[in-house]
């Protein structure tokens, strides 16, 4: 019965694509997905959870997040939003956009370093949520620097919770 409700999901998730563009994406950036992305493997859910399982590689949540703003009025209310995602993976908020600025290509570099080292062929696996271009501009950006083991997992925490996956409570590197 699971496995089915996980085929009915995903299938559900998926049944809008497009065309892989050249570029990144970068605007609305919650819609369909291309079912495809140039120079990295794209992961199932059942291949998502065997990596998980075998630890055999590093899964970053590219999830944007806004931190709290430094000059809020005295006595506003700020309420941190949530984030659960999969066990063990390390969180780089705001590296997905289409465009990044200089400190956020050395965030993401350093979150990158901070768990492959200087290993260029460790699998590294990018997810967000379902029809999120945010996972797909990050894998992507990995594959130009050079990553040449690099997973994308369209579903996100959308498939990964629907297939009864564990989660975790996450703050950003």
């Amino acid at each position: 019965m699971a496995v089915l409700l996980v085929m009915m999901t995903t299938a559900a998730l998926a049944t809008e694509t497009v065309p892989e563009p050249e570029a990144y994406r970068t605007e609305n950036y919650r819609a369909p997905v291309p079912a495809t992305l140039k120079g990295a493997t794209v992961v199932t859910t059942s291949e998502t959870i065997a990596l998980w399982k075998d630890r055999s590689a590093v899964f970053v949540d590219v999830l944007p997040h806004d931190p709290k703003p430094a000059n809020l009025p005295a006595g506003t209310i700020w309420k941190e939003k949530i984030r659960e995602n999969i066990p063990e993976s390390i969180w780089l908020p705001n590296v997905g956009y289409g465009v990044i600025n200089k400190e956020t290509e050395a965030y993401f570099r350093k979150g990158l370093k901070s768990r492959l080292g200087d290993d260029m062929n460790r699998k590294v696996l990018f997810y967000c949520m379902a029809r999120c271009w945010m996972s797909w501009n990050a894998a992507k950006r990995a594959v130009e620097w050079g990553y040449r083991s690099v997973f994308w997992y369209p579903l996100g925490t959308d498939g990964w919770v629907a297939a009864k996956q564990p989660t975790q409570r996450s703050a950003p590197y």
